[in-house]
């Protein structure tokens, strides 16, 4: 079975893939920095769950580093690279869009040149639906234009995947490019919409929500997410840019009726103006995705956050 290299491992997406990879028999090793963008010890509490399985090692460091990355690479030779790690969130990116390019894309680079340098050819590269801004036509096309974006957070995911493509290029790397849709589930980062929701729900503390409450998004079970990274494993060859979302949207304010249904408690709400760099829509069209990858999303939003909640001992 292959060995996978994770960047970000101890995040949410990068644990419970690392998760479904070692009960699929995958050997996993992967990079983390614990970054004081929420409470490390989330991350690190991740870490240690997954360091119980003997097929898991954990590297303590930083994409940007090319010497941390050389020095693991000489010691793990791992088959494939899956590259989660980056600077999240749009409206943060828009305060400090320095760091976001030097995390993002400087370290994106750095990683491709100490592949380049070890040997090793394959990679997947998690973008995000971001890079479509405020695409008119719906559902979002992999074809569709992506010129546009409307904050530095989108901006350096596709800056990302024009790098991959180059490597691809250029050295023959076989490099998938996933278009991430609102992923959530439990774990989920504490700052993410859902998750925050449903806590200040709990807690009967007020939440924010930004607009008229008509913006709509397409909500990405975790499970889904990690489905999708593993058919895109199984099936890597040449360069490819795949949406993985739900194919399906939800306005906030139907969400926020969800999450109350889900808890079974009303929640008390502030309006405020949209927020720039917030698009106004987000839909996946997945067309591509499931004719290459047999990819099929099993959670809609109702059941996904059941889910989530009950997982958490929310509900």
């Amino acid at each position: 079975m292959k060995h996978a290299f994770i960047t970000g491992v101890a995040g949410f997406i990068g644990s419970n893939l690392a998760r479904t990879m070692l009960e699929q028999g995958y050997t996993v090793s992967g990079i983390d920095n614990f970054d004081t963008f929420y409470d490390p010890q989330i991350k690190r509490k991740a870490a240690e769950d997954l360091a119980k399985n003997s097929a898991f090692t954990l590297y303590e460091g930083d994409i940007r580093s090319r010497e941390t990355l050389d020095s693991i690479f000489k010691v793990s030779r791992p088959d494939l690279v899956i590259h989660l790690a980056a600077r999240a969130g749009v409206r943060p990116s828009i305060e400090q869009p320095e760091l976001y390019y030097d995390v993002n894309v400087t370290g994106t680079l750095v990683l491709l040149e100490a592949m380049r340098s070890a040997g090793i050819m394959d990679m997947l590269f998690a973008s995000s639906s971001s890079v479509y801004g405020n695409n008119k036509k719906v559902p979002f096309s992999e074809s569709d234009p992506v010129d546009n974006p409307i904050s530095p957070y989108a901006a350096t995911k596709k800056a990302g995947e024009l790098l991959c493509y180059t490597y691809h290029h250029l050295y023959d790397f076989n490099i998938f490019c996933l278009r991430f849709f609102t992923v959530y589930g439990p774990g989920q980062r504490p700052e993410m919409a859902i998750q925050q929701f449903g806590r200040k729900i709990k807690e009967g503390t007020p939440i924010t929500l930004f607009g008229d409450g008509t913006s709509r998004r397409d909500y990405t079970f975790v499970s889904d997410i990690t489905a999708g990274i593993l058919a895109c494993a199984n099936n890597l060859k040449g360069y490819e840019i795949f949406n993985l979302g739900n194919s399906d949207t939800i306005s906030l304010i139907d969400l926020v009726r969800g999450i109350e249904e889900t808890l079974g408690k009303k929640a008390i709400v502030e309006w405020k103006p949209m927020q720039p760099g917030d698009v106004e829509i987000t839909y996946a069209d997945i067309s591509k995705a499931k004719k290459m990858l047999g990819y099929r999303p099993d959670f809609p939003v109702k059941k996904g956050l059941k889910r989530m909640f009950e997982t958490q001992g929310m509900c």
